[in-house]
């Protein structure tokens, strides 16, 4: 089966794109508690600092838990976000989506079930997500 797909700014012009079969859900699938924990072990192998995780359950439907972790520079937040990606995919077959990792300040980690944040120390003080998401004076 094909989709019309519209293309150009003024004049649109309809192409055809062929559409692949829907992706299966997978059987084998870790649950989201399963997936938090390796997720925080793999982070705590990794010596980041202050890991604070975060039910988004009732809050949020983008995922059930949310971890915001430190490294203490660019370098470790990179291989930090880098190592736990790889090991998802060796130990799940879960192949996540990541963002900052060049640059090394802030990584966004997307896992399914779970979004991860890596930040350098200052820029998560300067962003603060633990308090939008979070009650106030609640650590979990």
């Amino acid at each position: 089966m094909e989709d019309t797909v519209l293309t150009g700014q003024t004049h649109a012009v309809a192409q055809t794109a062929p559409r692949g079969p829907a992706p299966e859900a997978r059987s084998d699938a870790p649950t989201s508690e399963a997936l938090l924990a390796r997720i925080l072990a793999s982070l705590d192998d990794d010596k980041a600092e202050e890991v604070v995780q975060i039910s988004l359950r009732g809050k949020s439907s983008i995922a059930d838990f949310m971890v915001i972790a430190s490294g203490r520079s660019s370098r470790q937040v990179a291989a930090i976000s880098e190592k736990l990606v790889e090991r998802l995919k060796e130990e799940f077959g879960l192949h996540c989506k990541i963002e900052g990792k060049d640059i090394g300040d802030w990584v966004l980690i997307d896992a399914g079930d779970v979004i991860v944040h890596v930040f350098r120390p200052e820029v998560r003080e300067f962003y603060q997500l633990e308090k939008m998401w979070m009650p106030t004076g609640a650590a979990q």
